[in-house]
């Protein structure tokens, strides 16, 4: 007669056999809460790199009396005028971009996701070159919100494009539709920027993505929309587990298929669309981004998403200083440096597909 084994239980304790499975659950949220520490300090770290490197060489007492007490007009300047806002500039742009990756590769299924997939670059820069060429707008922070209107209106139609009659929209028809709707744009642009030459002039500016040279006033804009786009893409994590598990299955579990990805469209629209418009269209972080973190978190969105914000800040920052060396006595702007770094990446990724699985 064969004999069934049954849990004992310690006095005071749980049941011996659920002990391993409880030690694995403990063990991996420890890794997860020291992998956020660890990447918190490699954002402090960057952060203070930033204000203190730079083409003009200033020791950090006098960058701390500069932030502080003051330190003189010169170091005052370029301390609190250049490097600070520009630091703080690539931190929410950073933000954003790894927000909006993990977003995009969670809502299309698509490893290679990026911002672009859903037209959100090509339609801010439509709405700048429009902007320029039709209303002479050359004021940064105006550019800055014709490229914001542009980007939400690229999303909505790309949304209405692929939404099947009955279902909304697929991530086969999303990734389909933002890639018609991108080089659509992409072609109006071009033919208004050849069209005129000071148009391409001011547009050459924006077209760069660089943290340098911006208006610091486009920050205080930031700010906001970064905030109410971190939290829709919070609130949206659950969705996106449940996403993964496939629509039938999310449907099962009480998930409203359609809202979720009205939440998360909204919050991809808010994030890029803004730090496009602010910094210009900077590529590879979206990409790269997530799957770094998924390597550390597994696939759990409601780890993955502060992950991809804190790597994103922080791959965008150590890209923008790294460009403050590699071209002396000027810089290589953060979307070069991304660019060299990014590419290889992306073949990497493409070449070992078992990295694929979301």
């Amino acid at each position: 007669m064969s004999r069934t084994t049954v849990p004992t239980q310690e006095a005071g304790g749980a049941p011996r056999s659920l002990e391993p499975a409880r030690s694995a659950v403990d063990a991996r949220r420890s890794r997860r809460l020291g992998g956020l520490v660890l990447l918190t300090s490699l954002l402090a770290v960057a952060l203070a790199a930033s204000v203190l490197v730079g083409a003009r060489t200033l020791d950090p007492v006098t960058v701390w009396q500069a932030l502080t007490t003051g330190a003189g007009p010169e170091a005052d300047t370029i301390v609190n005028e250049i490097r600070l806002p520009r630091t703080v500039l690539g931190l929410l742009a950073g933000i954003s971009l790894g927000l909006g990756g993990a977003l995009m590769q969670g809502h299309t299924r698509n490893p290679l996701g990026d911002p672009s997939i859903l037209g959100v670059t090509f339609g801010a820069a439509l709405a700048v070159v429009a902007g320029i060429h039709f209303f002479g707008v050359t004021a940064l922070h105006t550019q800055a919100w014709f490229a914001f209107a542009g980007a939400g209106a690229a999303v909505v139609v790309v949304y209405a494009v692929a939404s099947v009659p009955g279902r909304g929209p697929t991530p086969v028809t999303l990734a389909l539709a933002g890639t018609a709707i991108s080089w659509m744009a992409y072609s109006i642009a071009s033919g208004l920027v050849l069209l005129d030459q000071s148009t391409m002039e001011n547009f050459r500016f924006w077209r760069v993505g660089s943290l340098s040279g911006r208006d610091p006033s486009i920050i205080p804009q930031m700010v906001p929309v970064v905030l109410v786009g971190a939290v829709l893409a919070l609130v949206n994590a659950r969705a996106l587990n449940a996403l993964a598990l496939g629509e039938d299955t999310a449907r099962a579990l009480g998930f409203r298929i359609g809202r979720a990805r009205l939440v998360g469209l909204a919050a991809i629209t808010l994030l890029t669309g803004i730090t496009v418009a602010a910094c210009g269209p900077i590529a590879f972080v979206g990409l790269i981004v997530p799957h770094l973190a998924r390597g550390i978190v597994g696939a759990d969105y409601r780890w993955l998403i502060p992950y991809s914000a804190l790597m994103g800040a922080v791959l965008l920052l150590a890209a923008d200083i790294l460009g403050r060396f590699l071209a002396p006595p000027g810089e290589l702007q953060v979307g070069v440096v991304l660019a060299l770094v990014g590419a290889p990446f992306f073949i990497h990724v493409v070449r070992r597909r078992r990295l694929f699985a979301l």
